[in-house]
């Protein structure tokens, strides 16, 4: 009788039992190291910016939300209090006096569970104890360890005074946290970007002039050399349209496309975010919307030799997105972002990407703003992934054709870090 051990090291042996399909892709999946190709994690190098331990795992904007529908507390009252206040108010309504089901809840739990902490317990004592004992370096190997993540690329804004002062020392980070140069305070408010420019030494006019695009472009090329990113990003709102006659198409065709061919750049859209719907929740208050999938095309057509990454911030557009990237070969589909991440959505949307693009996509992306959140966002998204290569090979495997584990471990390997690397040139 051959041993499982046996049989797995027999990786071009056809895989025809159902059974054994399902469980090598569970073991694939588990097991290969992911590249996560958004978060805004920050290494210890940036001081106050890396955040970790569970008062901010229970701040973070999503169980923030959740607790005002079922605490009774006013908004005001609420930012009054300490984050350790709200960290352990948070822990009492959603967890002690409710059930914690939702996925932000649960991914809690999962993260308290991979750290052998109780989950039931009335109190944060022990999990302060636990997080407050730990050497943060020592706890980042940990955490990406458990999480199987290699790497991580951050959310890096140039015009964040903080965050810029940081850059200018010369700082040298953990090589495992790769940079993204962030242009949404450049093209998302232009007035706002006035004055934040103006900051650095670098003075425009409202009606920018030929001389004031060459400024903003010598200040972009500058900071693309100081921080070395992987790719450029921006958020976008659900109108965003282009064509547009408005200084962010100027900007985005007379500095950020020019810079971006010139450098090997790819541009990354998130696109669908209705800023501060309700301002009483603070960062907890944007709300999606349905975006137009065609001003992304039109950039693609306008722009061939420049690469796009694209993810898109309601269910609804999810469907045109994998269409227009059958379409437009210089465009990537990643992620599951924000309001999407559900397991009956990350589900959904990972089973339509592989039906109508193969393996050419990245399945997703963790968003997260606190280390551990690494663990709970690839444990679950893992899990879906898993379940819509299993649907997809069984399917395979009944139209006519056996699948071995050669081509398994390819598949996720493509999925998880191959399609990412090659996309931003580092292959």
């Amino acid at each position: 009788m051959v041993t499982s051990t046996e049989s797995r090291a027999n990786v071009s042996e056809l895989l025809t039992d159902p059974e054994e399909l399902r469980a090598e892709v569970e073991i694939v999946v588990n097991s290969t190291a992911v590249i996560d190709a958004h978060t805004h994690l920050f290494p210890p190098e940036f001081d106050q910016l890396s955040l970790f331990g569970i008062d901010e795992l229970l701040s973070y904007h999503y169980l923030t939300a959740e607790t005002f529908r079922s605490a009774r507390i006013a908004h005001e009252q609420f930012w009054a209090m300490s984050k350790r206040e709200r960290a352990d108010l948070v822990w009492q309504t959603l967890f002690v006096d409710n059930t914690p089901t939702s996925e932000a809840a649960q991914g809690i739990i999962s993260v308290l569970d991979a750290f052998g902490i109780d989950t039931r317990a009335a109190d944060l004592n022990e999990a302060r104890e636990f997080f407050n004992s730990q050497s943060l370096p020592d706890h980042i190997d940990q955490v990406f360890d458990i999480a199987g993540v290699s790497g991580v690329v951050m959310t890096n804004d140039p015009l964040d005074q903080t965050e810029g002062q940081i850059w200018k020392t010369g700082v040298d980070a953990d090589k495992r946290f790769q940079s993204s140069l962030r242009l949404d305070r450049l093209l998302n408010n232009w007035e706002d970007a006035i004055r934040a420019l103006s900051r650095q030494g670098v003075f425009v006019t409202w009606d920018l002039h030929a001389g004031d695009v060459a400024a903003i472009r010598t200040w972009l090329d500058e900071w693309i050399q100081r921080m070395n990113p992987v790719y450029m990003a921006i958020s976008l709102p659900a109108n965003f349209q282009f064509p547009c006659d408005d200084a962010r198409e100027r900007l985005l065709r007379e500095v950020v496309m020019p810079a971006a061919e010139q450098h090997g750049l790819t541009l990354t859209l998130m696109v669908g975010v209705r800023r501060a719907v309700n301002p009483g929740l603070r960062e907890a208050g944007d709300a999606v919307g349905q975006a137009d999938v065609t001003a992304v095309e039109r950039l693609c057509a306008q722009y061939p030799d420049v690469r796009f990454l694209a993810t898109f911030l309601s269910r609804e557009n999810q469907h045109q997105l994998c269409v227009a990237a059958r379409k437009f070969n210089n465009l990537m589909p990643f992620g599951c972002w924000w309001f999407l991440n559900n397991p009956s959505i990350v589900s959904e949307i990972t089973r339509e990407r592989i039906e109508l693009l193969g393996q050419s996509f990245i399945p997703q992306h963790s968003d997260a703003r606190v280390l551990e959140q690494l663990i709970y966002k690839w444990k679950h998204a893992r899990r879906e992934i898993a379940g819509a290569l299993c649907i997809s090979y069984e399917q395979l495997l009944h139209n006519g054709r056996a699948i071995t584990r050669e081509e398994i471990s390819r598949d996720v390997n493509r999925l998880f870090s191959g399609n990412f690397n090659q996309w931003i040139g580092a292959v």
